[in-house]
């Protein structure tokens, strides 16, 4: 669940606020590709104000996945906390 209290099932994938978590990347991607599908068959049947709304949903999923994708990232990085290396007390010694 995200931080904004509804399921990610249960809310606007545009939704700026929903916070998608990380158990639900699966979900988001299948939620995309089916857009893709989606898309292609409006495309196919002219239906060009359909495409309109479901490319700006698209995007929105693709947004949410990449922030997942940074967020996953930010987590596995080291993170430098101040303290010094003992390369970097030796340097400041001599």
């Amino acid at each position: 669940m995200g931080q904004t209290g509804l399921k990610f099932r249960e809310a606007c994938i545009r939704c700026p606020v929903l916070i998608v978590d990380f158990s639900e990347m699966s979900r988001l991607v299948e939620v995309r590709d089916n857009l893709t599908d989606r898309i292609t068959e409006a495309e196919q049947e002219g239906w060009f104000g359909e495409v309109e709304q479901l490319s700006v949903s698209r995007t929105a999923a693709e947004e949410k996945i990449a922030q997942l994708e940074a967020r996953k990232a930010r987590m596995d990085s080291p993170v430098f906390l101040g303290t010094p290396s003992f390369g970097q007390l030796i340097a400041r010694d001599s």
